[in-house]
């Protein structure tokens, strides 16, 4: 791979320009980048033949709108030669997610699915939901559409195989049952209740159901029911039957279930007055695992088949591709798509626009939600636009504003303090926008919510100044929220001052009279405070936003707060892990009586090394 090095601009733009750059190149494949006069990076593209498709730009007219008014801002262009079209595909749909060029289709919400874990590294393993990198030992399943269409199937699974779905550690320390053993949904093997043999068995079944063998489990439970009844043993028919009614209600909550599709993605396009919606139906094991929606950055003059090539490009950059993806539209370059998805996988993936057939009407049911989906987005799009148009005018902006920004901070008298950002747009909430902070400050007060504040936003702008000083990516605020009064507007300013940066306006959001919604007042650094009227759409799209802020918080401070509860000091210590970890708990009964072990009963521990022990004593006697 090769990158030719940049012309200087000169003042010449446009196609003349890009005819300056048809003697430098060859035939070779590889990826081009167009710049405007300030090297912004206006478009990415790949090609089969750098010279021949650059000379395609070098023409005077021919050009739809969008090309057109690309090539006039061209003074500049970038190539990178690969060895292969395919590299230059996957090139392409890297550099376009990096670089967000302005005429690019591009895909806006690029999060990772969550899966359900059925996790190995224990020898009762545990039922969960997980995010992220495979790290863990054991078996995942996936991916689900979202965290609701995970929750929904764990809840269901957990009355029919009752897994655990504790954690290990609470798991290691129970000495009775839980509350999910007392309403059926666990066997309780912290304290027992179930061999290991049994547990596994309820394992297995629950992993071949989730490999969709859904009816050969129903049919074997509905077979042991049957024989529990005639040995008059009506409490466990009963316990049988609960579990065959808990999967036939997992089955009705994913609604489609095909046949004939057993790993597959259904993408459906659906575009209207230059926006574009892409639905996308997961299915694994002959099981519907939930559908979500997304709205690409297009353009009324680009086709369905750049959009919809755009999308598969980008979407799976960072995630494995299933074996089959059935698409609503045919995309410009199949054959090269299926041979870098394939090598991605590691196998073959195919592509498929089907005309007829069962794949037929999933695409109709997938393109009737775009439809819907897109038509909700354009109304919400409508009415944001004049709520920021009514923000702007209630505080006196410029413009309506692009990103808002609203913080606030959530501690139990200061402990498991957290700071928690929020954004929202022309497109609502703008959730992967969402930071949380962990507050560090070691000499803040206990409860001191200005400093906490102050710490905030000192590491966000800090960062901001860092990672984008220009301004040019579109992640600077337009407007401030702070949940407070003058207190904390007072704090925020300074913080802003400290850093130059004194062009972002910001307001403070207080309870007014009686703490009472609707009797919000409002700060400004310089001004009165103020109010809205009791029924502005304005004053309701504020509290809104402090409470999605407030929401987000909270969630934040508990999932802090239950990690901390279930942590012992055992964590940091280098070295002991999951195993260990539980054999020093089974032989001193806690973590506090490890912390007190001398060195001797330390060594005595099966699976501690002299080393090992000596570390343990070193961590929690230092200094002693």
């Amino acid at each position: 791979m090769t990158e030719s090095p940049q012309v200087s601009p000169d003042s010449l733009t446009g196609h003349a320009r890009i005819q300056d750059y048809l003697k430098t190149l060859d035939g070779s494949p590889g990826v081009y980048r167009m710049l405007d006069a300030q090297a912004r990076v206006l478009y990415v593209g790949k090609a089969r033949n750098l010279r021949a498709r650059v000379s395609n730009y070098a023409r005077p007219a021919g050009h739809t709108g969008r090309i057109a008014r690309m090539i006039s801002e061209t003074a500049s262009m970038m190539f990178l030669t690969t060895k292969t079209e395919t590299e230059a595909l996957l090139l392409e749909q890297n550099l376009i997610k990096q670089l967000k060029p302005k005429y690019n289709v591009l895909l806006r919400d690029d999060k990772s699915f969550p899966n359900i874990l059925v996790s190995k590294a224990h020898e009762f393993p545990r039922l969960q939901k997980h995010r992220g990198a495979k790290k863990e030992k054991g078996a995942y399943y996936g991916p689900f559409a979202s965290a609701g269409a995970v929750n929904r199937t764990l809840n269901q699974l957990q009355k029919a195989f009752m897994l655990r779905d504790c954690s290990d550690a609470s798991f290691e320390t129970r000495t009775r049952p839980c509350l999910q053993y007392q309403i059926k949904r666990c066997t309780a093997p912290c304290v027992g209740k179930i061999s290991a043999e049994d547990y596994a068995a309820s394992v297995a079944d629950a992993e071949r159901y989730l490999s969709g063998r859904s009816t050969d489990i129903q049919e074997k439970l509905a077979s042991e029911m049957q024989a529990a009844s005639a040995e008059m043993n009506f409490e466990r028919a009963a316990v049988l039957r609960d579990r065959i009614r808990a999967l036939t209600q997992v089955q009705s909550a994913q609604g489609i279930n095909p046949r004939g599709v057993a790993e597959a993605d259904v993408i459906a396009l659906y575009m209207e007055n230059g926006q574009a919606c892409v639905q996308v139906f997961f299915i694994r094991a002959n099981q519907n695992w939930g559908n979500r929606d997304f709205y690409p950055r297009a353009g009324a003059d680009i086709a369905p088949s750049e959009v919809l090539q755009a999308f598969v490009g980008q979407f799976y950059d960072t995630k494995e591709p299933p074996r089959q993806l059935i698409l609503s539209h045919g995309i410009e370059d199949t054959d090269l798509m299926v041979q870098a998805l394939s090598e991605k996988a590691g196998r073959k993936v195919e592509i498929v626009v089907p005309q007829r057939g069962e794949k037929a009407e999933l695409i109709a049911g997938a393109t009737r939600n775009a439809r819907e989906s897109l038509g909700r987005k354009m109304s919400e799009s409508a009415t944001q636009a004049k709520l920021l148009a009514g923000v702007a005018e209630a505080f006196d902006l410029d413009a309506p504003p692009e990103r808002i920004e609203v913080y606030d901070n959530s501690h139990i008298q200061g402990t498991n303090a957290v700071g928690a950002m929020i954004v929202a747009g022309p497109d609502g909430f703008a959730k992967n926008s969402y930071r949380k902070f962990n507050i560090k400050g070691d000499s803040l007060t206990p409860g001191d919510d200005f400093g906490m504040m102050k710490e905030v936003l000192t590491r966000r702008f800090k960062r901001l100044l860092k990672e984008d000083p220009d301004r040019e990516n579109g992640q600077w605020p337009d407007l401030l929220l702070i949940d407070g009064g003058a207190g904390q507007v007072s704090a925020v300013a300074e913080i802003m001052r400290e850093f130059g940066v004194e062009d972002v306006p910001m307001v403070g959001v207080a309870k007014g009279v009686d703490r009472d919604q609707g009797k919000e007042e409002f700060h400004r650094v310089g001004s009165r405070p103020f109010a809205l009227r009791r029924n502005d759409p304005v004053l309701y799209f504020i509290q809104r936003m402090r409470d999605e802020a407030h929401r987000f918080a909270i969630g934040t401070h508990r999932a802090k707060r239950a990690k901390s509860v279930g942590a012992t000091p055992l964590d940091d210590v280098p070295g002991v892990g999951a195993t260990r970890k539980r054999a020093l708990l089974a032989h001193f009964g806690s973590a506090k009586a490890v912390s007190r072990a001398n060195l001797a009963d330390l060594k005595a521990v099966d699976g501690v090394s002299d080393a090992l022990a000596e570390t343990i004593y070193g961590f929690f006697h230092e200094g002693g």
